[in-house]
């Protein structure tokens, strides 16, 4: 779907989009289309009363007189001072599904002024415009047989206002953060025939085009750097593991004051601790941590951000087979540490071990936040709304729930102390991969990762698994792979380590 932004005025083809308030109250746009259609828009109102105003409602007005376009759609704004970017966002995801669903293949929205609004008419054109971009994905390219009237109708949306120029401003950076989304959300679409370990690392390679340094690690330079815990879980695949860093320098220099690190288990079986087959097929997915980490840099680079983040992602297959590390193998990670494992699949916590301590190791950043789709536990604790965040540092744990909350992408605090670190404690090994039952099992997954960063690192721990998939349609989230964490990440980044 092409967006783009123009002057304000009567478009001659396609749908016309303006703006009600509640108490059906007009905007100039819809004051002016009410004019050249001679009352059209107030008779339709009177005649529909339950469309008060209320944010994302619509009344569509067929073949309207006196004008060229071809139908009328009135969009509820809601009131002036929540019009927020936030609920322009909504809308303007809201409005591309309602305009879809009619048919529509091109549109324009004349957008004024809102007083009371917290934000200018092109922040709210820029926002709506993102909105748009991104309820519109679909992950479609393996279907070959889809009827031309099953498939979006809206392949043009502009956005008509006096101050085009600020809309089209705001909206590049966005545009670049959507490309980030829409990346990690192909990522996580793909089936797991496709993205192995060795693709996905391919697919990381394409950021280079950005500006972004690639390195890929192969199993043998795995074996070199002793990275025995993330190797053991690949042990039971044909699929070879990689670890892959990527950097972005927009500030310059040679300090990376920042690192995100990435769960890449592009299929998880459980291993020898096998899943039900019951819902197996959604862990192509368990890659979401990764899929997350690369989207941010593409989204990074895209918007040239004026940052240095260094980004590691460890990538592997948990398959059960004769190679397979099995309950009560004891494997030596990275950093030393011993590890004795009891259930094959806990194995997220083993990959970020060795690639967490890869990183602090390899590039000394003064904060690490990793993301993973960990456990399961966590959509028990959050259901498939939240996700969860664990900190060794207050203060960034609530910049980071801040950030998300600016992004309809929250987060929650839980706790991590040395009374729960007690429990993945063992007789065997320095530790073990799991904590005392189910009991507080997101909780056990954060003390495990905790004792891989090193002394005067800022942590904080992203568990996703609740998030990184939807089964329903939301505002600006279609069904399937959500991107979400990339739009957060941002966000954090632009707001506490990017000059102001």
């Amino acid at each position: 779907m092409e967006i783009s932004f123009a002057a304000r005025r009567l478009p001659t083809a396609g749908a016309v989009v303006a703006g009600i308030l509640p108490e059906q109250t007009l905007t100039p746009a819809a004051e002016e289309l009410d004019r050249a259609t001679g009352g059209a828009v107030r008779r339709a109102l009177e005649a529909s009363p339950r469309v008060t105003g209320k944010a994302s409602e619509t009344l569509d007005i067929l073949a309207p007189t006196g004008i060229d376009a071809g139908r009328i759609l009135l969009v509820g704004l809601g009131e002036a001072e929540s019009l927020t970017a936030r609920a322009a966002e909504r809308i303007g995801g809201e409005l591309v599904a309602r305009l879809n669903g009619l048919g529509v293949r091109e549109a324009t929205v004349m957008l004024d002024r809102v007083d009371g609004a917290p934000v200018a008419a092109g922040e709210v054109a820029a926002r709506m415009a993102l909105g748009a971009r991104l309820r519109s994905y679909r992950f479609d390219k393996y279907r070959t047989r889809e009827k031309d009237e099953d498939k979006p109708s809206l392949g043009r949306l502009i956005f008509g206002l006096d101050d085009e120029d600020g809309a089209r401003a705001a909206f590049a950076p966005l545009s670049g953060v959507a490309e980030g989304v829409t990346l990690t959300r192909d990522l996580v679409s793909e089936p797991a025939n496709v993205l192995s370990p060795e693709m996905l690392a391919e697919r990381c390679r394409e950021l280079e085009a950005q500006g972004v340094i690639v390195d890929v690690l192969n199993r043998e330079q795995l074996e070199k750097q002793g990275m025995g815990a993330l190797l053991a879980v690949a042990g039971g695949s044909a699929r070879e593991p990689r670890v892959v860093v990527m950097r972005w320098n927009g500030a310059g220099g040679k300090e990376t004051p920042l690192a995100v690190v990435g769960k890449g288990v592009c299929f998880d079986s459980g291993g020898i601790s096998i899943k039900p087959a019951s819902g197996m097929e959604d862990m192509k997915w368990d890659m979401g941590g990764a899929g997350v980490t690369i989207g941010l840099m593409k989204a990074l680079a895209a918007r040239k951000a004026p940052v240095n983040v260094v980004a590691a992602v460890g990538l592997v297959e948990n398959m059960p087979s004769g190679t397979a590390y099995r309950p009560g193998d004891i494997v030596t990670s990275m950093s030393g540490q011993t590890i004795e494992v009891i259930n094959t699949d806990a194995e997220g916590r083993l990959v970020l071990a060795d690639t967490l301590w890869y990183t602090q190791q390899t590039y000394q950043p003064k904060t690490v936040i990793d993301l993973a789709t960990l456990t399961g536990a966590i959509i028990v604790t959050l259901g498939n709304i939240t996700a969860g965040v664990f900190s060794n540092d207050d203060r960034t744990a609530q910049d980071l729930v801040a950030a998300g909350g600016e992004v309809d992408e929250p987060l929650w605090q839980l706790p991590v102390n040395d009374e729960y670190d007690k429990d993945i404690n063992t007789e065997s090994a320095d530790m073990k991969n799991t904590g005392e039952g189910r009991s507080a099992s997101s909780i056990a997954a954060a003390q495990f990762l905790r004792r891989f960063i090193q002394d005067g690192v800022t942590w904080a721990h992203l568990d996703i698994a609740g998030v990184t998939w939807s089964k329903k349609d939301r505002a600006t989230v279609p069904k399937g792979g959500t991107g979400f964490g990339v739009r957060l990440l941002d966000r954090y980044i632009a707001a506490h380590h990017e000059p102001r």
